[in-house]
């Protein structure tokens, strides 16, 4: 199984001459005709940008950029985050500058959670999942492009291209209600959805806790390629996490699918000269309520949706702060603080 790789470093801020030449690299001219519109999916986990944890608004910019030589139909996207929690998208590409792109480039923002979505069903042994996704990408897009970065996650292990499509469900409840089934859904996501290219915006990582806490690792490099969970693969070892430890790698596994290998990629260097620092997992007693929640429907269903469900927060949250505190007025100040 062949595929296209590239790896490179970013020299100083920019990042728009190593995107045009992995574009280039991927072979995008081939697959992309001057009418058809690309999506690019950054990661928007949260309502500021910190470092590690969303992709950077600059580097999805340089792709934005790259793309005009392709296409003049360019949509930035993501559905409201957050959980029990929501916070609306629109505030967020407005306050990490995404939105100033669309008036600068001539492209379209849309926020996921407020278009029109059509049911996707599927059985995960004898239990069927419904999944509604959005129409504009089951039938309005020629070409997704996640764009993701290389971060530990508390529940997933990692978060990267193939994680990052999950921000595609248009509506939070939902993506709580089917994190018991998250492996099989994202892989029944990356079969309904058009094809995909990936982009691992490595300026920085996160470790040791993720997707939203932990610790930003200064790494000053963009990995790119044409199959995301060879991608992902990829990316675990240059972190230096066995590319077979993330569960959300076995649906695609037992499905048939076959993960390619960096042997098996076309790249421009030699990965090897870009792993590490090694990343890890290190959990707190205080993130275990929602790992049990997040891999059992009854949990799920006491914990996010049923009566008990704000007493427990509350609860928890005499422990443990909470990820982001919606009635503080200066609470964009205090998170760029926290970025400096």
């Amino acid at each position: 199984m062949s595929w296209n790789a590239y790896i490179d470093r970013l020299e100083g801020t920019a990042y728009l001459d190593s995107v045009q030449a992995g574009l280039d690299w991927c072979d995008l001219g081939k697959r992309v005709r001057r009418d058809d519109r690309v999506f690019i999916k950054p990661n928007l986990t949260f309502p500021v940008f910190r470092k590690g944890v969303m992709t950077n608004p600059e580097c999805v910019e340089a792709l934005v950029i790259a793309l005009k030589d392709y296409t003049d139909r360019i949509t930035v996207g993501e559905a409201d985050s957050g959980g029990y929690n929501r916070f609306d998208m629109d505030e967020v590409m407005a306050r990490t500058g995404l939105k100033d792109l669309e008036k600068r480039y001539g492209i379209e923002l849309v926020n996921l959670s407020r278009g029109p979505t059509e049911r996707r069903s599927f059985y995960h042994g004898r239990r069927q999942i419904d999944l509604d996704l959005p129409t504009l990408l089951l039938h309005e897009t020629a070409l997704m492009f996640s764009a993701g970065v290389p971060k530990i996650h508390m529940n997933t292990l990692v978060s990267m291209t193939v994680k990052n499509l999950w921000g595609c469900i248009p509506q939070p409840p939902n993506r709580l209600r089917l994190h018991p089934h998250l492996p099989e859904v994202l892989y029944e996501m990356t079969q309904a959805f058009p094809p995909a290219m990936g982009m691992i915006d490595g300026r920085y990582g996160l470790n040791r806790s993720g997707p939203m806490e932990g610790d930003p690792v200064e790494l000053n490099w963009l990995l790119m390629g044409d199959d995301l969970y060879g991608l992902d693969a990829l990316c675990c070892r240059l972190m230096g996490i066995d590319p077979s430890r993330p569960y959300y790698f076995r649906r695609a596994l037992r499905a048939g699918a076959r993960i390619p290998t960096p042997g098996e990629a076309r790249m421009n260097q030699d990965y090897r000269a870009f792993e590490g620092p090694r990343f890890y997992l290190r959990r707190r007693w205080t993130d275990y309520p929602g790992i049990l929640c997040f891999h059992s429907e009854l949990l799920s269903y006491l914990g996010y949706f049923s009566p008990l469900a704000d007493p427990l927060h509350k609860l928890l949250y005499v422990f443990r702060k909470p990820f982001y505190d919606y009635d503080d007025p200066n609470r964009t100040e205090h998170d760029e603080q926290r970025n400096d």
